[in-house]
Protein backbone atom coordinates (compact mmCIF):
# COMPACT_ATOMS: atom_id res chain seq x y z
CA UNK A 1 0.00 0.00 0.00
CA UNK A 2 2.56 2.34 0.72
CA UNK A 3 4.71 1.60 -2.33
CA UNK A 4 1.24 2.10 -4.68
CA UNK A 5 0.70 5.58 -2.88
CA UNK A 6 4.07 6.98 -3.47
CA UNK A 7 3.84 5.90 -6.90
CA UNK A 8 0.91 7.43 -7.22
CA UNK A 9 1.76 10.63 -5.47
CA UNK A 10 5.08 10.80 -7.77
CA UNK A 11 3.31 10.84 -10.57
CA UNK A 12 0.42 13.22 -9.70
CA UNK A 13 2.97 15.48 -8.69
CA UNK A 14 4.68 15.75 -11.83
CA UNK A 15 1.15 15.60 -13.49
CA UNK A 16 0.35 18.37 -11.18
CA UNK A 17 3.28 20.52 -12.28
CA UNK A 18 2.48 20.90 -15.92
CA UNK A 19 -0.70 21.69 -15.79
CA UNK A 20 -0.21 24.39 -13.60
CA UNK A 21 2.89 25.52 -15.63
CA UNK A 22 0.28 25.16 -18.88
CA UNK A 23 -2.06 27.59 -17.40
CA UNK A 24 -0.06 30.25 -15.93
CA UNK A 25 1.34 30.35 -19.69
CA UNK A 26 -2.28 30.70 -20.84
CA UNK A 27 -3.41 33.14 -18.21
CA UNK A 28 -1.07 35.03 -19.04
CA UNK A 29 -1.54 35.26 -23.01
CA UNK A 30 -5.27 35.92 -22.41
CA UNK A 31 -5.39 38.12 -19.87
CA UNK A 32 -4.24 41.81 -20.06
CA UNK A 33 -3.37 43.01 -16.96
CA UNK A 34 -2.41 46.05 -18.25
CA UNK A 35 -5.86 47.17 -19.11
CA UNK A 36 -6.88 47.52 -16.08
CA UNK A 37 -4.85 50.66 -15.78
CA UNK A 38 -5.24 51.87 -19.18
CA UNK A 39 -9.40 52.12 -18.89
CA UNK A 40 -8.83 54.45 -15.60
CA UNK A 41 -10.29 58.00 -16.19
CA UNK A 42 -7.34 60.15 -15.59
CA UNK A 43 -5.21 57.02 -16.89
CA UNK A 44 -1.81 57.40 -14.37
CA UNK A 45 1.74 57.41 -16.02
CA UNK A 46 2.86 55.18 -18.20
CA UNK A 47 5.95 54.62 -15.77
CA UNK A 48 3.29 54.37 -12.78
CA UNK A 49 1.63 51.22 -14.76
CA UNK A 50 4.44 49.70 -15.95
CA UNK A 51 6.26 50.16 -12.26
CA UNK A 52 2.75 48.60 -10.55
CA UNK A 53 2.90 45.61 -13.32
CA UNK A 54 6.30 44.36 -12.36
CA UNK A 55 5.96 44.80 -9.03
CA UNK A 56 3.23 42.07 -9.63
CA UNK A 57 5.01 39.96 -11.98
CA UNK A 58 2.72 40.51 -15.00
CA UNK A 59 4.10 43.19 -17.14
CA UNK A 60 3.25 42.00 -20.40
CA UNK A 61 6.60 43.60 -21.82
CA UNK A 62 8.74 41.26 -19.77
CA UNK A 63 9.55 37.68 -21.40
CA UNK A 64 7.07 35.11 -20.37
CA UNK A 65 9.99 32.80 -19.49
CA UNK A 66 11.58 35.85 -17.48
CA UNK A 67 8.00 36.33 -15.66
CA UNK A 68 7.45 32.18 -15.20
CA UNK A 69 10.94 31.74 -13.70
CA UNK A 70 10.06 34.49 -11.25
CA UNK A 71 6.61 33.42 -10.31
CA UNK A 72 7.49 29.58 -10.13
CA UNK A 73 11.24 30.34 -7.84
CA UNK A 74 8.81 33.16 -5.33
CA UNK A 75 6.68 30.00 -4.98
CA UNK A 76 9.23 26.90 -3.84
CA UNK A 77 11.44 29.65 -2.00
CA UNK A 78 8.78 31.39 -0.07
CA UNK A 79 5.50 29.62 -1.07
CA UNK A 80 4.46 33.23 -2.24
CA UNK A 81 1.84 32.92 -5.10
CA UNK A 82 2.25 36.11 -6.54
CA UNK A 83 0.54 39.52 -6.15
CA UNK A 84 -2.60 40.64 -7.46
CA UNK A 85 -3.12 43.63 -9.98
CA UNK A 86 -3.51 45.91 -7.13
CA UNK A 87 -0.76 44.62 -4.97
CA UNK A 88 -2.75 42.71 -2.78
CA UNK A 89 -0.82 39.32 -1.81
CA UNK A 90 -2.67 36.11 -3.77
CA UNK A 91 -1.74 34.16 -1.11
CA UNK A 92 -3.71 35.87 2.04
CA UNK A 93 -6.69 36.37 -0.03
CA UNK A 94 -6.34 32.11 -0.60
CA UNK A 95 -6.12 31.58 2.96
CA UNK A 96 -8.21 33.51 4.10
CA UNK A 97 -11.44 32.59 1.64
CA UNK A 98 -10.68 29.09 2.12
CA UNK A 99 -11.72 29.13 5.70
CA UNK A 100 -14.61 30.74 4.09
CA UNK A 101 -15.13 27.78 1.62
CA UNK A 102 -14.65 24.86 4.07
CA UNK A 103 -17.25 26.69 6.71
CA UNK A 104 -19.90 26.59 4.00
CA UNK A 105 -19.48 23.28 2.01
CA UNK A 106 -18.54 21.51 4.78
CA UNK A 107 -21.00 20.37 6.56
CA UNK A 108 -23.68 20.78 3.24
CA UNK A 109 -21.30 17.95 1.35
CA UNK A 110 -21.73 15.75 4.31
CA UNK A 111 -25.42 15.89 4.54
CA UNK A 112 -25.63 15.73 0.82
CA UNK A 113 -23.84 12.19 0.29
CA UNK A 114 -25.50 11.24 3.57
CA UNK A 115 -28.86 11.82 2.93
CA UNK A 116 -28.61 11.28 -0.62
CA UNK A 117 -27.37 7.78 -0.82
CA UNK A 118 -29.69 7.03 1.70
CA UNK A 119 -32.84 8.06 -0.40
CA UNK A 120 -31.53 6.55 -3.46
CA UNK A 121 -31.09 3.14 -1.87
CA UNK A 122 -34.15 3.74 0.28
CA UNK A 123 -35.77 4.15 -3.52
CA UNK A 124 -34.30 1.22 -5.30
CA UNK A 125 -35.40 -1.24 -2.64
CA UNK A 126 -38.53 0.45 -3.64
CA UNK A 127 -38.51 0.99 -7.25
CA UNK A 128 -42.15 1.60 -8.99
CA UNK A 129 -43.63 2.03 -5.41
CA UNK A 130 -45.39 4.68 -4.25
CA UNK A 131 -42.58 5.91 -1.81
CA UNK A 132 -40.10 5.61 -4.99
CA UNK A 133 -42.40 7.82 -7.14
CA UNK A 134 -42.91 10.48 -4.88
CA UNK A 135 -38.98 10.80 -3.95
CA UNK A 136 -37.98 11.01 -7.48
CA UNK A 137 -40.71 13.64 -8.61
CA UNK A 138 -39.52 15.61 -6.11
CA UNK A 139 -36.21 15.00 -7.06
CA UNK A 140 -36.74 15.68 -10.51
CA UNK A 141 -38.42 19.00 -9.57
CA UNK A 142 -35.10 20.49 -7.26
CA UNK A 143 -33.31 18.38 -9.86
CA UNK A 144 -34.47 21.15 -12.87
CA UNK A 145 -34.01 24.43 -10.78
CA UNK A 146 -31.32 26.42 -10.98
CA UNK A 147 -28.99 26.48 -8.05
CA UNK A 148 -29.56 30.30 -8.11
CA UNK A 149 -33.43 30.16 -7.34
CA UNK A 150 -33.23 27.47 -5.41
CA UNK A 151 -31.05 29.92 -3.75
CA UNK A 152 -33.35 32.46 -3.78
CA UNK A 153 -35.93 30.67 -2.55
CA UNK A 154 -34.50 29.53 0.07
CA UNK A 155 -33.31 33.30 0.85
CA UNK A 156 -37.31 34.57 1.00
CA UNK A 157 -38.30 31.45 3.08
CA UNK A 158 -36.55 32.21 5.78
CA UNK A 159 -37.33 35.85 5.14
CA UNK A 160 -40.87 35.26 5.78
CA UNK A 161 -40.13 32.88 9.09
CA UNK A 162 -38.27 35.80 10.63
CA UNK A 163 -41.11 38.42 9.84
CA UNK A 164 -43.55 35.77 11.26
CA UNK A 165 -41.36 35.62 14.22
CA UNK A 166 -40.77 38.58 14.69
CA UNK A 167 -37.18 38.41 15.11
CA UNK A 168 -33.90 37.71 13.05
CA UNK A 169 -33.65 34.29 13.63
CA UNK A 170 -31.90 33.47 9.96
CA UNK A 171 -28.96 35.44 8.46
CA UNK A 172 -28.83 35.95 4.86
CA UNK A 173 -25.46 37.71 4.38
CA UNK A 174 -22.35 36.65 5.45
CA UNK A 175 -21.20 33.77 7.92
CA UNK A 176 -19.74 35.87 10.93
CA UNK A 177 -21.97 38.65 12.76
CA UNK A 178 -20.76 38.41 16.56
CA UNK A 179 -17.75 40.27 17.36
CA UNK A 180 -17.18 39.28 21.71
CA UNK A 181 -15.54 36.42 23.22
CA UNK A 182 -18.57 34.23 23.76
CA UNK A 183 -17.92 30.80 22.44
CA UNK A 184 -21.82 29.82 22.95
CA UNK A 185 -23.01 33.28 21.58
CA UNK A 186 -20.55 32.94 18.81
CA UNK A 187 -21.85 29.67 17.63
CA UNK A 188 -25.37 30.57 18.14
CA UNK A 189 -24.69 33.56 15.61
CA UNK A 190 -22.48 31.11 13.24
CA UNK A 191 -25.30 28.86 12.87
CA UNK A 192 -27.68 31.26 12.01
CA UNK A 193 -25.72 32.15 9.44
CA UNK A 194 -24.48 28.76 8.06
CA UNK A 195 -28.39 27.06 8.23
CA UNK A 196 -29.53 28.97 5.04
CA UNK A 197 -26.45 28.18 2.46
CA UNK A 198 -26.35 24.87 4.09
CA UNK A 199 -29.44 23.94 3.36
CA UNK A 200 -29.35 25.76 -0.31
CA UNK A 201 -26.11 23.29 -1.46
CA UNK A 202 -27.59 20.38 0.62
CA UNK A 203 -30.38 20.03 -1.63
CA UNK A 204 -29.24 20.52 -4.70
CA UNK A 205 -26.31 17.87 -3.77
CA UNK A 206 -28.74 15.10 -2.10
CA UNK A 207 -30.90 15.15 -5.63
CA UNK A 208 -27.29 14.31 -7.53
CA UNK A 209 -26.52 11.41 -5.37
CA UNK A 210 -29.90 9.89 -4.21
CA UNK A 211 -30.47 9.81 -8.44
CA UNK A 212 -27.06 8.52 -8.92
CA UNK A 213 -27.27 5.96 -6.27
CA UNK A 214 -30.32 4.46 -7.29
CA UNK A 215 -29.19 4.30 -10.75
CA UNK A 216 -26.34 1.70 -9.09
CA UNK A 217 -27.59 0.05 -7.11
CA UNK A 218 -30.83 -0.87 -9.32
CA UNK A 219 -28.04 -2.09 -12.25
CA UNK A 220 -26.33 -4.11 -9.28
CA UNK A 221 -30.17 -5.42 -8.30
CA UNK A 222 -30.54 -7.37 -11.83
CA UNK A 223 -27.35 -8.40 -11.97
CA UNK A 224 -26.59 -12.31 -12.06
CA UNK A 225 -24.69 -12.42 -8.61
CA UNK A 226 -27.55 -11.19 -6.83
CA UNK A 227 -30.07 -13.62 -8.51
CA UNK A 228 -27.79 -16.75 -7.75
CA UNK A 229 -27.34 -14.83 -3.88
CA UNK A 230 -31.33 -14.99 -3.84
CA UNK A 231 -31.89 -18.45 -5.94
CA UNK A 232 -29.40 -19.53 -2.69
CA UNK A 233 -32.07 -18.19 -0.48
CA UNK A 234 -31.05 -15.08 0.60
CA UNK A 235 -34.20 -12.32 1.02
CA UNK A 236 -33.58 -9.58 -0.91
CA UNK A 237 -32.50 -7.17 1.52
CA UNK A 238 -29.74 -9.44 2.84
CA UNK A 239 -28.63 -9.99 -1.01
CA UNK A 240 -28.70 -5.90 -1.26
CA UNK A 241 -26.96 -5.26 1.83
CA UNK A 242 -24.17 -8.00 1.47
CA UNK A 243 -23.53 -8.09 -1.93
CA UNK A 244 -25.19 -5.07 -4.34
CA UNK A 245 -24.82 -2.63 -2.25
CA UNK A 246 -21.08 -2.73 -1.66
CA UNK A 247 -20.31 -2.71 -5.63
CA UNK A 248 -23.01 0.25 -5.76
CA UNK A 249 -20.94 2.17 -3.48
CA UNK A 250 -17.93 2.40 -6.03
CA UNK A 251 -18.97 4.77 -8.24
CA UNK A 252 -20.66 6.72 -5.89
CA UNK A 253 -17.35 7.29 -3.86
CA UNK A 254 -15.42 7.63 -6.60
CA UNK A 255 -17.90 10.67 -8.12
CA UNK A 256 -17.37 12.35 -3.84
CA UNK A 257 -13.81 12.08 -4.19
CA UNK A 258 -13.34 13.44 -7.69
CA UNK A 259 -16.16 16.53 -6.43
CA UNK A 260 -13.52 17.57 -4.10
CA UNK A 261 -12.61 20.59 -5.92
CA UNK A 262 -16.14 21.50 -6.88
CA UNK A 263 -16.74 21.17 -3.12
CA UNK A 264 -14.62 24.30 -3.10
CA UNK A 265 -14.06 25.99 -6.15
CA UNK A 266 -17.85 25.66 -7.62
CA UNK A 267 -20.11 27.33 -4.69
CA UNK A 268 -20.03 30.55 -6.32
CA UNK A 269 -23.67 31.03 -7.02
CA UNK A 270 -24.42 30.18 -2.71
CA UNK A 271 -21.30 32.77 -1.97
CA UNK A 272 -23.21 35.30 -4.55
CA UNK A 273 -26.19 35.07 -3.15
CA UNK A 274 -25.35 34.77 0.67
CA UNK A 275 -22.71 37.17 0.11
CA UNK A 276 -19.90 35.02 1.47
CA UNK A 277 -16.19 35.16 0.28
CA UNK A 278 -15.33 31.89 -0.62
CA UNK A 279 -13.33 30.59 -3.20
CA UNK A 280 -15.47 30.51 -6.09
CA UNK A 281 -16.64 34.25 -5.24
CA UNK A 282 -13.07 34.65 -5.65
CA UNK A 283 -12.09 32.70 -8.77
CA UNK A 284 -14.53 34.90 -10.61
CA UNK A 285 -13.65 37.94 -9.35
CA UNK A 286 -9.83 37.23 -10.80
CA UNK A 287 -10.96 36.77 -14.11
CA UNK A 288 -12.71 39.69 -13.90
CA UNK A 289 -9.55 41.69 -12.80
CA UNK A 290 -6.97 39.94 -15.12
CA UNK A 291 -5.46 38.62 -11.86
CA UNK A 292 -3.06 36.47 -14.03
CA UNK A 293 -1.44 34.76 -10.38
CA UNK A 294 -4.78 34.89 -8.75
CA UNK A 295 -6.36 32.55 -11.45
CA UNK A 296 -3.21 30.35 -11.22
CA UNK A 297 -3.40 29.88 -7.81
CA UNK A 298 -7.24 28.80 -7.83
CA UNK A 299 -6.42 26.60 -10.49
CA UNK A 300 -3.18 24.89 -8.79
CA UNK A 301 -5.62 25.00 -5.51
CA UNK A 302 -8.24 22.74 -7.82
CA UNK A 303 -5.89 20.69 -9.05
CA UNK A 304 -4.59 19.60 -6.02
CA UNK A 305 -8.38 18.85 -5.15
CA UNK A 306 -8.58 16.66 -8.31
CA UNK A 307 -5.37 14.54 -7.41
CA UNK A 308 -6.57 13.88 -3.98
CA UNK A 309 -9.84 13.13 -4.91
CA UNK A 310 -8.22 10.48 -7.69
CA UNK A 311 -5.99 8.71 -4.78
CA UNK A 312 -8.99 8.57 -2.51
CA UNK A 313 -11.20 7.05 -5.06
CA UNK A 314 -8.52 4.20 -6.04
CA UNK A 315 -8.18 3.77 -1.95
CA UNK A 316 -12.41 3.60 -1.73
CA UNK A 317 -12.48 0.83 -4.56
CA UNK A 318 -9.92 -0.86 -3.26
CA UNK A 319 -11.57 -0.83 0.33
CA UNK A 320 -14.92 -1.86 -0.72
CA UNK A 321 -14.26 -4.59 -3.47
CA UNK A 322 -11.71 -6.66 -2.09
CA UNK A 323 -11.23 -8.33 -5.90
CA UNK A 324 -9.41 -4.85 -6.65
CA UNK A 325 -5.42 -4.85 -5.56
CA UNK A 326 -3.59 -1.86 -5.03
CA UNK A 327 -0.19 -3.41 -7.10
Amino acid sequence: MVKYLAKRVANYCVMLFVAISLTYFLASAFMDPRSNYMTRNPRPPMASINRALDNANINDQTPILIRYWRWLTGIVTRWDWGKAPDQSSVSDAIVSRMGASLQLVTLATILSIVIGVSIGVYTAIRQYKWQDRVLNSIATFLYVIPAAVLAVGVVFFAIEINTVAGERLFFVTGLHAYQGDNFGEWFVDFLQHLILPTISMTLGGTVGYHLTQRTYLLDEMNADYVRTARAKGLTLNKAIRRHALRNSLIPTAQSVAFSIAGVFTGATITESVFAINGLGRYFVTTISQNDINGTVAIAAFSGVCTLVGALLADIFAAWLDPRIRLN
